[in-house]
């Protein structure tokens, strides 16, 4: 089992790294495998809408994304993608990423298990949760919780780690995910994963 990590910060090792870290220690306790892809100065380019990834199966652009990122995604079991906050957002370069990521790959997410989190140094870290989450509940895939919704405070870089909350929430978030993991591991096992309909495809406007 193996959970990926997106860490949408610029900072490679920023307070979104020290919230990110205190996960990994859990799933490492629980056996499961850890993986992090960081942004960093990276230039990730935006969604061009060409629709090649409809026709082959991936995206036009031969990036990081299309590339190495789009099959670590598919083989995982659980994805946590964190942010720092900008103006009540997440980091334009994720949400970059993340549009191409999800829209332009064809394998089977269902079941997945997603995980979002944002750091921030007082506001926006229930708008940033919010948009975040998105991507997984369009994607059937199930949402890990915490105990309360997943944000850790800092402002200087390393300050994170004084959020003692922030951090046992991270923790909680991890041991909750983990369960996941291992119970829908077994459902499949037994079950299999649900059979999908045919999407049925509407438009507003006729």
């Amino acid at each position: 089992m193996k959970v990926l990590f997106i860490n949408g910060s610029p900072r490679v090792n920023g307070n979104t790294a020290v919230a990110l870290a205190e996960m990994e220690k859990v799933f490492q306790k629980n056996g499961i495998e850890t993986e992090v892809f960081q942004i960093g100065a990276q230039e990730i380019k935006g969604c061009k809408a060409c629709g090649y990834c409809f026709k082959n199966g991936k995206c036009v652009i031969d990036d990081v994304v299309s590339g190495e990122l789009a099959k670590k995604f598919e083989e995982c079991d659980g994805l946590v993608v964190g942010s720092p906050v900008f103006y009540a957002s997440a980091n334009g370069s994720l949400i970059a990423l993340l549009d191409r990521l999800f829209y332009s790959t064809s394998f089977n997410k269902t079941m997945k298990v997603g995980a979002s989190v944002a750091v921030a140094r007082r506001g926006g870290c229930s708008a940033t949760f919010d948009q975040l989450n998105k991507y997984f509940t369009i994607s059937g895939m199930p949402v890990a919780s915490g105990q309360y919704w997943n944000s850790v405070h800092g402002r200087k870089v390393g300050e994170a780690a004084a959020d003692e909350e922030g951090l046992q929430g991270m923790r909680t978030l991890a041991e909750n995910m983990s369960f996941l993991i291992k119970s829908i591991a077994l459902g499949k096992e037994k079950f299999g994963i649900p059979e999908k309909e045919k999407w049925i495809m509407t438009n507003f406007i006729r």
